[in-house]
């Protein structure tokens, strides 16, 4: 998630290890992304890939933001939560209903077919990516749904404080970035730091869903959840030995050669550099089918297309 992760509550101090007397430190709040990297050119747990808008999503942004976007007060920076902000469902949607929760929502299209299918429930987009809640927008605005509404933030600040404890019914994580190169595991998103929020926000007897295409973070998963002494797998012990979609991938070698780039012997792919060790066959298993409230869009398609195998997995908050 992290570089350097400051403990909360300490001040935030500069990069060179000293504190620089002629700046006063900035408060780093508990939950807030200071708390997990800082802002201003050093890691923090997502890259931010775009925020201009231009055409149809400059359009959408103006005519549905006031709407659908729910604007929330900046702590650190303009994706940061402030700490005192706290989202009233009940009061958003106009009913008390299931709140269902996606971090990293990307283009809309899960949350808005979701939320289409389940006019029941209400959904709440999470992402940075501005271009991408542009997108959702339109899509909620063309499908005329009224259960959906998009923010601009931090995964982890949402969790955190901006979330009242134990008001989400589910939580989805779909296909987060997998952070391929070794050294840069660290700032994968699903963190046991990561876990501990999304406890606190989901409710007892919640579900916490998470899917990846890449091997490497699956297991990876797998380990920090089965860490966590908040949630229980779902599905324990299932799809384990030949039956384990891990197993078919360390059999096909299917990961190594995606991107098209030749793999040196006595090197990992220098496409992914991800594939982790081959233990031949995967003997724990806990891997969920696939989840069918999830719409199989062009991204997953994509996988698909290159051969990729996904993995679902999910937990029960106890």
């Amino acid at each position: 998630m992290s570089e350097s992760p400051e403990t909360p509550g300490t001040p935030e101090m500069p990069l060179s290890g000293a504190p620089d007397e002629t700046q006063l430190p900035r408060p780093v709040t508990p939950g807030s992304q200071a708390s997990f990297g800082t802002y201003g050119g050093r890691p923090v747990s997502f890259v931010r890939r775009g925020t201009r808008l231009q055409g149809r999503r400059q359009a959408a942004w103006e005519e549905h933001a006031d709407r659908w976007a729910v604007e929330v007060p900046r702590h650190v920076a303009n994706t940061s939560v402030h700490p005192d902000y706290v989202f009233d469902a009940e009061a958003e949607f106009g009913r008390k209903a299931p709140l269902i929760v996606e971090i990293g929502s990307g283009l809309g299209d899960a949350v808005c077919h979701a939320a289409e299918e389940n006019p029941d429930k209400d959904f709440l987009a999470v992402e940075v990516y501005t271009p991408g809640l542009a997108n959702t927008l339109i899509k909620i605005n063309s499908r005329k749904l009224s259960n959906v509404r998009v923010v601009e933030a931090n995964a982890p600040e949402v969790l955190a404080t901006m979330l009242p404890a134990g008001s989400v019914t589910e939580l989805w994580v779909f296909f987060p970035d997998p952070w391929h190169k070794s050294r840069h595991h660290k700032r994968r998103l699903i963190q046991p730091a990561f876990a501990d929020l999304a406890a606190r926000a989901i409710r007892p007897g919640g579900i916490f869903r998470i899917a990846t295409d890449w091997s490497n973070y699956a297991v990876h998963v797998r380990e920090v959840m089965a860490a966590s002494a908040e949630f229980e797998n779902l599905h324990e012990g299932e799809r384990a030995g030949a039956d384990s979609p891990l197993t078919h991938v360390w059999e096909s070698g299917v990961e190594s050669r995606v991107g098209g780039a030749p793999v040196k012997e006595g090197r990992a792919p220098v496409s992914t550099e991800h594939t982790g060790p081959n233990e031949g066959v995967d003997g724990t298993g806990g891997w969920a089918p696939r989840f069918e409230g999830r719409i199989l869009t062009s991204f997953e398609n994509k996988a698909h297309e290159a051969g990729r195998l996904i993995f679902d997995l999910s937990y029960r908050r106890r």
